[in-house]
């Protein structure tokens, strides 16, 4: 398998380059990203009706990944909660390594072939769920062996990988295979590799929730209420569904917890 992710850069005698240079030839690398998913959308929809399918009759959705791949995942499935209000154990990152590295390097934690199993056994894993696998390389012992044995499970499963034809695209039902090309630091796919998967990532959690019914229009009507600036829009969105004025606006979502119980007993009077 040639590796795309390991393919020499397209650009050489970075330290000698200026700041200006530097940052431009980047952006020029980090705008093939977006034509990149494009690419992949046909796969993405299916992929998000089969996850909202699972979701809807009670299953849960699972990243999993090691390194940058394994800490988006996280960063992805915790930023669930506070956006669609849905339960913190309805999406749920997995990383090599643990918590501690999502902060730290854990040296050798994805290279633990029987680690990634475990961990998702910790969740009590089971056919109702939805696992999703996250390697640039598509190689990783933790993610792809985890993933087998979801497979042996009768777990339903996928990837997100930056090579074509890997290891981990063969086990899995729904392979997302996003060729960005050479990284402009040789190898570094914390690059544009990490940016695609940020880019997957936050088009399937979104329109995932949206299908489960999280947003209404276009807002977020079940989003957490944990700070002054959402509490601000959540008493706007009560406004302009209400035509409450704001003292009255804001009242009522102090007193119902959330937009939509807010609207939803406003409607009831």
């Amino acid at each position: 398998m040639i590796k795309i992710t390991e393919s020499t850069s397209l650009y050489d005698h970075l330290e000698q380059m200026s700041a200006l240079e530097l940052l431009t030839k980047m952006n020029r690398e980090d705008k093939k990203v977006a034509l990149a998913v494009e690419l992949l959308i046909p796969k993405i929809a299916i992929l998000v009706e089969v996850i909202a399918d699972k979701m809807m009759a009670g299953g849960r959705l699972f990243y999993i990944g090691a390194g940058t791949s394994g800490r988006l995942g996280v960063l992805d499935a915790s930023e669930c909660p506070p956006t669609f209000g849905v339960n913190k154990n309805r999406v749920i990152g997995v990383i090599a390594g643990g918590d501690v590295a999502l902060r730290n390097a854990v040296e050798f934690s994805e290279d633990d072939a029987e680690q990634g199993w475990l961990d998702l056994e910790k969740h009590e894993i089971n056919a109702n769920d939805f696992v999703m696998g996250i390697t640039a390389s598509g190689t990783t012992p933790y993610v792809l062996h985890a993933l087998k044995k979801c497979v042996a499970n009768n777990v339903i499963t996928a990837c997100i990988t930056s090579n074509i034809c890997t290891p981990l695209a063969a086990v899995v039902s729904y392979p997302l295979e996003v060729n960005v090309g050479p990284e402009f630091v040789t190898g570094s796919s914390r690059m544009k590799s990490g940016t695609a998967q940020k880019m997957i990532l936050n088009m399937i959690s979104t329109a995932v929730m949206i299908k489960l019914g999280a947003i209404q229009g276009n807002s977020m009507i079940d989003m957490q209420l944990s700070n002054v600036k959402l509490m601000e829009r959540g008493t706007k969105m009560v406004m302009e569904q209400t035509n409450l004025d704001y003292e009255r606006a804001n009242l009522l979502l102090r007193a119902n917890g959330s937009v939509r119980s807010a609207i939803d007993s406003f409607l009831k009077k």
